[in-house]
């Protein structure tokens, strides 16, 4: 439970948060493109690097249906992986969300 508890209220009280692994090119770029687009409130966890990590991505698993990272939430919002950031950014949609 102390795991749900902490993934609901990051998604909750931050802007962005993003599921991470510092290895991941993926993640990298999707952490740029935010960085870009002056994202505020961005809480980054890096699974690989915190003793729950695998607990969070199993459960990230179960409530998004996306076992992959990066995982991101937008304004409560799932966003999907670091495709799907580009995608949005590529509509013009990313700004607007971010805003």
């Amino acid at each position: 439970m102390a795991v749900e508890s902490l993934v609901n209220d990051a998604i909750k009280d931050h802007k962005v948060v993003v599921f991470s692994k510092s290895y991941c090119p993926f993640c990298k770029s999707a952490k740029a493109l935010l960085k870009e687009r002056n994202a505020e409130d961005v809480k980054v966890f890096e699974l690989d690097e915190i003793d729950n990590g695998s607990a969070i991505q199993d459960f990230l698993a179960t409530k998004t249906k996306q076992r992959t990272v990066p995982n991101i939430f937008i304004k409560e919002e799932h966003i999907g992986g670091s495709d799907d950031l580009k995608d949005l950014d590529r509509q013009g949609k990313l700004v607007k969300l971010l805003a």
